[in-house]
């Protein structure tokens, strides 16, 4: 079973989080596989990864390209296998799998400014719970992610 990780943003954007995070990753030797809710959130995401300046260089592509496989950061819309040999997923807007168990670490961010997105955040967390997944909380606070019930 996945480990999967809730990141409750209340201080800034998915495409402000998601670079540290995914710099985070790579930086220790890792893969990531993002799903993105809709393809206008992985044109965001896309541009957000290049304009990115901490850190700097986040080489990624999208999943509907022939060099997916080799990217580090693979950016995707619907439920596909990672390609590119990623352990780490990233879930962004309320996207969902049922691959979770194919990586070792989730991290299913969602925007806590917003209800809609926090009750189905919740939801998705009493799924993982009954499918047996290891679970935990991250919320942004004042001096960065706070581990949380």
């Amino acid at each position: 079973m996945a480990e999967i990780g809730f990141y409750h943003l209340t201080r800034t954007s998915i495409d402000a989080a998601a670079p540290k995070l995914l710099g985070r990753i790579l930086a220790g030797g890792g893969r990531a596989h993002v799903l993105c809710g809709t393809a206008e959130r992985m044109e965001a995401l896309d541009a957000s990864l290049w304009l990115s300046t901490d850190p700097d260089w986040l080489p990624h592509g999208r999943s509907d390209t022939e060099h997916a496989r080799h990217q580090p950061i693979l950016l995707a819309t619907g439920d596909v296998a990672p390609v590119n040999g990623a352990r780490f997923l990233l879930l962004l807007d309320g996207a969902s799998t049922m691959r979770a168990s194919e990586y070792d670490r989730v991290l299913d961010l969602f925007d806590g400014n917003d209800e809609g997105a926090t009750a189905a955040a919740r939801a998705r967390w009493a799924s993982a719970k009954a499918a047996g997944h290891g679970l935990s909380y991250m919320k942004q606070g004042a001096k960065g992610w706070e581990k949380a019930g």
